[in-house]
């Protein structure tokens, strides 16, 4: 396991043990129609996006995280009108899957991850 892998396993484990307040989250974003793609924003730094769900320094976690959206992405210009139909194609069900946008050392990426049965 290379050592970026086994980095993004860890971050991985650590949102594992969140799973329950994300999909209570992607249960309110979507029965109140703000959005059909939740995106939850996992940053170390001072990020200027979305709502707060998880902060690091009240909860002795890594990584704080916000709960944002495609088109909140799409209006900071994270991404781009042209990529919104490719990111649409990739995202998961959001019933199923929490979408998580990963910004650390190892750069920034989209990771999904099932909700537990």
């Amino acid at each position: 396991m290379s050592d970026n892998t086994e980095k993004l396993f860890l971050i991985e484990q650590e949102l594992k043990q969140y799973l329950s307040i994300f999909k209570k989250t992607t249960a309110s974003i979507l029965d109140n129609e703000i959005s059909k793609y939740p995106i939850y924003v996992v940053h170390k730094e001072d990020l200027q996006i979305g709502i707060n769900v998880i902060d690091r320094f009240s909860t002795r976690s890594n990584w704080s995280i916000e709960a944002s959206t495609l088109e909140e992405f799409v209006a900071k210009k994270l991404i781009t009108e042209s990529k919104v139909d490719e990111f649409r194609k990739t995202y998961k069900n959001s019933e199923e899957h929490a979408c998580f946008f990963v910004v650390s050392e190892l750069g920034a990426q989209f990771v999904f991850i099932a909700y537990p049965n």
